[in-house]
């Protein structure tokens, strides 16, 4: 096979070792931060049957109706490799009896798929952090969630940053929204392009979120949501906008923000920057109070969010943070074969001994020169050097690689006191 054969899929990308560190760092504030708010790790399939998602998601939508990556087994089953992550959520706090007035705060991360045009910030198998609150009607749950991202974004070092608010309404008073809708835009029927003349007849609040330039003169016309709003979504909305006020964290309420899926009610918020070009969304989220019950569970209220982490670490990567691999603190040189074997097993008792300090043993021979140029390059601050010699003393040389220092000699045994010792004073 030729090695251009051998190209990653269309869409789907490594993510190499010089890339991971600013992975990492997201990840682990996250999973910390996540953990101080009370919510717990789950993991979900990747696969689930295709009906969770044509169910929950919608079938007029654009990741149903185009983007979904499906196949059919053997025995005739369709199943679909996941496109997001709280349908899968949803299913498996029903499925494995989690729910039964039960309140959970869970979290979630790993790979989508959609089959979408890939391009920057845009892929066929991306990553996402979901977090999902199940069994929370109001809106200090709302509140909670935006406040834990603005601190995540704090913790990161990102700031060019914006939140984006609205509501949604319940079902009811989006579907008399809904015949408004349809009625506006069919008086005005030849502005549309070809998907919002499809959405037209399924999914008319799409249309709103089109950026096709032709249409933004239409779409600002139609008329808003909000004037539809029953009065306790008013409520709901209102209390979360104040007490973001009061908590000094900004926002716009953006009247036009629908998002894609059709499970969302009430409270929908966006995070975006102007520092990624077009795709500026960085988490996305809202209430879905009526998903669970729409999938056979109980009736139970619920919110959560997804973070697109490739767009995310674009962010952390622009605010010119290092994300290399830590460097050892100690590198161990070994001249000999007998040398290297004693070496092995040395550093091994030392990192039983010494937990806190990371140490790096040279592997693939060489002259002590070309060790030392590897323990330079390792970015180590302390070099422990074994030599036939030196074991035949049952001794080692602990030389400090940053400073100019002369090298010392210490037993095998005095090893576990003296590195801390040195380490402390480089």
């Amino acid at each position: 096979m030729s090695q251009s054969n051998l190209a990653a899929v269309r869409g789907m990308n490594d993510v190499l070792p010089a890339a991971i560190g600013a992975w990492q760092h997201l990840e682990r504030n996250a999973r910390e931060l996540f953990a101080a708010y009370g919510f717990e790790e789950l993991r979900v399939p990747l696969v689930e049957q295709t009906t969770l998602f044509k169910r929950s998601i919608g079938e007029f939508t654009d990741i149903v109706e185009k983007e979904m990556f499906t196949f059919t087994e053997a025995d005739g089953e369709s199943l679909t490799l996941r496109p997001e992550a709280t349908a899968g959520i949803a299913r498996a706090a029903i499925t494995n009896g989690l729910l039964r007035g039960a309140r959970l705060k869970l979290w979630t991360s790993g790979p989508m798929f959609r089959h979408e045009r890939p391009q920057h910030g845009r892929y066929r198998q991306f990553y996402q952090i979901d977090v999902e609150a199940l069994g929370f009607a109001g809106p200090d749950i709302d509140i909670e969630l935006i406040a834990m991202t603005a601190r995540l974004w704090r913790l990161l070092g990102i700031s060019r940053v914006q939140l984006k608010l609205n509501s949604l309404g319940t079902p009811e008073s989006r579907r008399v929204y809904r015949e408004k809708l349809v009625e506006y835009f069919t008086q005005h029927a030849a502005a549309l392009d070809a998907d919002s003349q499809r959405r037209l007849s399924g999914n008319p609040l799409r249309i709103l979120d089109s950026k096709h330039p032709a249409m933004q003169a239409v779409i600002g016309g139609a008329p808003l949501l909000s004037a539809y709003l029953d009065a306790e979504s008013r409520e709901h909305f209102d209390a979360l906008c104040a007490t973001l006020t009061a908590m000094g964290i900004d926002y716009v309420v953006d009247p036009r923000l629908v998002r894609g899926l059709d499970y969302y009610s009430r409270t929908v918020f966006e995070w975006v920057t102007d520092a990624l070009g077009s795709q500026n969304a960085i988490c996305s989220g809202g209430r879905y109070d009526g998903l669970i019950s729409q999938l056979g569970g109980e009736a139970t209220p619920a919110i959560g969010f997804a973070m697109g982490v490739e767009r995310v670490v674009e962010l952390l990567q622009q605010t010119g943070q290092a994300f290399s691999r830590p460097s050892p603190d100690v590198y161990v040189l070994a001249s000999g074969e007998r040398a290297m074997r004693a070496g092995l097993a040395l550093v091994e008792r030392l990192r039983d001994e010494l937990p806190a300090v990371v140490f790096e043993m040279n592997q693939g021979g060489g002259n002590f020169k070309a060790q030392f140029r590897r323990a330079d390059r390792s970015g180590a601050r302390l070099a422990l050097i074994l030599g036939e010699n030196e074991l035949e003393r049952g001794a080692a040389a602990l030389k400090p690689l940053r400073l100019d220092a002369a090298q010392a000699e210490c037993t095998l045994a005095e090893l576990p006191a003296r590195i801390p010792a040195i380490l402390d004073t480089l």
